[in-house]
């Protein structure tokens, strides 16, 4: 029998890249799904974002693989737009079984060039959107006993990163708030865990930007991103496909992790495992008045 034969999940960043790739594996193994994304430009994030057509492909895919889709479009800054979210699903499907928060931004930026707007959107999005998600979920799984939530944390919230301290830190506090949620959910029966991608082929990181801080230089390629891609994991396949994460997701949904919680998954094709890697050699940097 499929894995999630009779469960639905709900799935936040679920237009294309990781979202989607869950949405999918899932739906394979028999899950139906609730795809939420903002869908939007948002100020601040220096990449295109996913848009309503990307959206609606997902969830054809879906229908393709023979489950039923659910498309809620909504910003995961706003608590609002979740609960609306869940609430619509639940009167589709009647049952909410995982939760995966998948919603984030990475942009770059050197801590002191960071401005406090910058800062406050990448938390807002990657740690308060995270929270929301989970917060307006739980009490459905609370009140079944039962329910899997997965937080999508990064590698850089195990490690430090150069030009990365936002999302470091909103990474970092996504596995604290799984560890929290494990201990405080637990008596209810309600699982939850972090996954810490590494490097991963999507989108969020082969824009002009991050092909520059893979290259360490301007002017940054893709055959320069592809070149990179070793130094960040000890596997040869260092680039990690999103299927990698989806099939971690579709682990600790189904019921194959009936007694995992807590924990922090890494799917880093052995980043972590490295003795380290330094992005920022050299002399430092001129500093602007």
């Amino acid at each position: 029998m499929p894995r999630m034969q009779g469960k639905v999940a709900f799935i936040t960043g679920a237009a294309r890249s990781q979202g989607r790739s869950h949405a999918l594996t899932l739906a394979r193994e028999g899950a139906d799904v609730i795809l939420f994304d903002v869908a939007a430009q948002i100020d601040g994030v220096p990449y295109e974002l996913a848009s309503p057509e990307d959206l609606q492909q997902t969830a054809s895919a879906v229908e393709e693989l023979g489950r039923q889709a659910l498309v809620v479009q909504g910003d995961v800054r706003r608590f609002e737009d979740l609960a609306r979210a869940v609430d619509e699903g639940l009167d589709r499907f009647g049952q909410i079984d995982t939760a995966v928060a998948n919603a984030g931004i990475w942009v770059i930026d050197r801590f002191w060039e960071l401005t406090p707007e910058r800062w406050q959107t990448v938390i807002d999005i990657n740690l308060t959107g995270v929270f929301n998600t989970a917060r307006a979920v739980v009490g459905h799984m609370m009140e079944r006993r039962q329910g899997s939530v997965v937080l999508i944390a990064s590698v850089n919230g195990l490690e430090a990163s150069a030009r990365c301290a936002h999302y470091g830190a909103t990474k970092a506090g996504v596995i604290n708030l799984a560890k929290t949620l494990a201990v405080e959910l637990g008596p209810y029966s309600v699982r939850c865990n972090a996954i810490a991608p590494g490097l991963i082929d999507t989108v969020m990181n082969s824009w002009q930007g991050a092909l520059d801080f893979m290259a360490g230089r301007e002017g940054g390629t893709q055959e320069d991103r592809l070149a990179a891609a070793p130094h960040w994991g000890s596997l040869p396949e260092s680039l990690v496909p999103p299927s990698s994460v989806s099939n971690a997701v579709l682990y600790l949904a189904s019921d194959e992790a009936a007694h995992v919680t807590g924990i922090t998954l890494t799917v880093d094709a052995g980043h972590y495992a490295l003795p380290g890697f330094n992005t920022e050699p050299g002399e430092a940097p001129a500093v602007s008045p």
